[in-house]
């Protein structure tokens, strides 16, 4: 019998396809321990963002063209809906039959997986995790990126950046600005931010591939990564 709730992760693109190409050992460990979860009772709402395939298509527009933010957003987001349809069919049976898109809409479905995109223009699939937390009563989400913590500035190009392991919505807002850059690189999108802030959310930032942390995370234990509330 499944939970009434869901756990909702957002997925960073990045986790799943990286820029070196799948790591197959990886994804079938991470399904493995997703559908161990929903034997138990557990259900999931997994968005996957679009991460450096996302990245790399915006790229080209702006080398191609001079686009708008609307354009790089709109490309941002096919590349997220392209992900999460190769999620969808790594779950199989296990997950719902459609990719969701529209996180404002509940959806009633007796599979334990739900796996959703990207949305609209303005705000990355962060904004569309958090709506779906509105629209589904979760008061917590769980954030899988490449990074194990939210530092003060990016640690693969600052050596003196400093992890935090606590932190509030203002404190985060002050690292990462308050306005959304369609492909920025940040732990969390300022728009997503501003909401989540205002729905009193809490949200757990683990290493994406650490599955022994994502483990003690959906669990409630002790969390290896930062929280933000």
């Amino acid at each position: 019998m499944f939970r009434n709730n869901f756990k909702i992760l957002s997925v960073g693109g990045s986790i799943i396809i990286p820029p070196t190409g799948f790591d197959i050992a990886f994804l079938k460990k991470f399904r493995k321990l997703i559908i161990d979860q929903t034997k138990r009772g557990q259900r999931f709402i997994l968005v996957i963002g679009g991460g450096a395939t996302c990245r790399t298509y915006q790229k080209g527009l702006r080398d191609a063209i001079h686009p708008t933010d609307e354009i790089l957003d709109w490309m941002g987001i096919y590349t997220t809906q392209f992900n999460a349809e190769f999620v969808r069919l790594l779950f199989g049976n296990y997950a719902h039959k459609e990719v969701v898109i529209n996180p404002t809409n509940k959806l009633i479905t007796n599979k334990p997986i739900i796996i959703a995109a990207g949305w609209q223009p303005g705000t990355s699939t962060d904004g569309d995790t958090v709506l779906l937390a509105k629209t589904y009563g979760a008061k917590e989400l769980i954030n899988l990126s490449n990074i194990d913590y939210v530092y003060t500035a990016d640690p693969r190009t600052n050596p003196h950046a400093k992890k935090l392991e606590r932190l509030t919505w203002p404190e985060l807002r002050k690292i990462v600005g308050n306005k959304w850059t369609p492909g920025a690189n940040v732990p969390f999108d300022p728009v997503a931010a501003t909401t989540a802030e205002k729905l009193k959310l809490t949200v757990k930032f683990v290493k994406g591939t650490n599955l022994p942390a994502l483990t003690n995370a959906l669990k409630g234990g002790i969390l290896r990564g930062s929280i933000i509330s």
